[in-house]
């Protein structure tokens, strides 16, 4: 336990899902979390959830395509903890789409999945280095920055830009010399209440050949990404530099995706 005890930290997207997993885990480690979710009512079920497990958590609202949000949300930072240690870009959206889909809906998920963590990974740049910070950027990317589904084309790009951008922000302060480390990590499949939803609903035969795939001989759970987010959010992780953690059972190591 406190592993990140006294560090102030921001999740996006941390409403539900990979996000939830990953403010509850860091709250639990001593971290005070802030929820920042457009899912305002589910944001504040995980405030009060982490309260009562006697950690310390706020919600703010944040749209991360926005940049006003996250001045706001800096500034609640700033005024309510006095710095920021840790941010985690975990919002993102992933629908299907081929080369065929619309140009509104592929601006549609760069403008969350990759401008969000631009406007983020700056924001939260400028507000440590302006406190005197020591910090850490985990930008949650995916397995799908490395390979591509015909069904993948914005998603891929998306994420793919995130891999990229991560390590031009670590350089970025490495040149600045900021006491501050950027990294990405790279889930598999999860079973988030989202995707183990979209399997119930399918045959059964589906979600087996999808753990099929995995050498590990199972799917991941939404904590397996949580605590590789821990471990580059701790100073145990002070050498780790525009790095990519991948967590994703061995699915990139496999002809899986043959």
């Amino acid at each position: 336990m406190g592993r990140v005890s006294d560090k102030v930290a921001l999740v996006t997207g941390a409403a539900s899902g990979l996000g939830e997993a990953i403010a509850r885990l860091l709250a639990r480690e001593g971290a005070r979390v802030i929820i920042a979710d457009i899912a305002q009512a589910q944001g504040e079920q995980v405030v009060d959830a982490i309260r009562a497990q006697g950690g310390e958590a706020v919600y703010q609202s944040l749209d991360v395509a926005s940049a006003a949000d996250w001045e706001t949300a800096m500034a609640l930072a700033v005024a309510r903890y006095g710095r920021l240690n840790v941010l985690v870009n975990n919002a993102g959206i992933a629908p299907s789409g081929s080369m065929e889909m619309s140009f509104e809906l592929w601006r549609k998920v760069m403008g969350i999945n990759l401008d969000g963590v631009f406007l983020g990974t700056r924001a939260a740049i400028r507000t440590m280095q302006a406190t005197g910070a020591c910090g850490s950027i985990i930008n949650i990317s995916s397995i799908m920055a490395m390979v591509g589904q015909p069904t993948t084309a914005a998603y891929s790009a998306s994420k793919g830009g995130v891999r990229s951008l991560t390590k031009a922000a670590a350089m970025h302060c490495a040149a600045e010399k900021l006491p501050i480390r950027v990294n990405s990590v790279h889930p598999g499949t999860c079973l988030t209440p989202l995707v183990q939803a979209y399997y119930d609903s399918q045959p059964p035969e589906l979600l087996r050949a999808q753990i099929g795939r995995h050498p590990i001989g199972h799917l991941g759970e939404p904590d397996d990404i949580a605590y590789g987010v821990l471990y580059l959010a701790s100073d145990e992780s002070k050498f780790v530099l525009g790095s990519e953690l991948v967590i994703d059972g061995g699915l990139l190591a496999s002809d899986g995706f043959a």
